[in-house]
């Protein structure tokens, strides 16, 4: 399958702004007094957990993961695997994963279970993106920016083959007939 040359905007720069900016809103409530640890999830999320944590007025640590299930394809392979481990330890810490997407759920099933394991406080969730008509399994959010269709998403920091991360909206491509 290829794609067409041009992907197509689904949310602008002003409508990922403010949806940023709710979220922070949101977390802000929920974390002031609680100096969290945000795990972004790599490669994906490190845009927005960029963008993000600029909007955050209060004491938190950044940390990052790196997990793999998609390879080069449009589809989760569902053997989900830790590329890159966190850098500190999170027992008894509040813990907040800032994800690009949830998809099939598998990987955030995955990480969530992964995380657990090391015993922190609490654990919630916010995804830029949730796409739950291709879900396989149940995943909380706790904090959302958007619920899309069934689209191969690219920009703002989501790939496809490692193409397209730069692009400041959220895009998404078509397959060719």
């Amino acid at each position: 399958m290829s794609i067409q040359p041009e992907p197509k905007v689904l949310f602008g720069c002003k409508e990922i702004e403010t949806a940023v900016s709710r979220l922070a809103a949101e977390i802000r409530g929920d974390y002031h007094d609680k100096h969290p640890v945000l795990i972004g999830v790599l490669k994906g999320a490190f845009v927005f957990l960029a963008d993000l944590v600029r909007l955050l007025d209060f004491p938190l640590e950044v940390e990052f993961i790196m997990l793999a299930s998609y390879g080069k394809g449009q589809a989760s392979s569902g053997n989900v695997k830790v590329i890159q481990e966190l850098g500190s330890n999170i027992l008894g810490r509040h813990v907040l994963i800032i994800e690009d997407i949830v998809d099939s759920g598998l990987t955030t099933t995955f990480l969530l279970d992964y995380l657990w394991k090391k015993k922190p406080t609490s654990l919630k969730l916010c995804a830029m993106l949730d796409k739950p008509s291709r879900r396989r399994t149940p995943v909380n959010i706790d904090y959302l920016g958007f619920t899309i269709s069934d689209k191969f998403i690219v920009g703002y920091g989501i790939d496809w083959g490692e193409k397209f991360r730069n692009l400041p909206n959220i895009c998404f491509v078509e397959a060719e007939d």
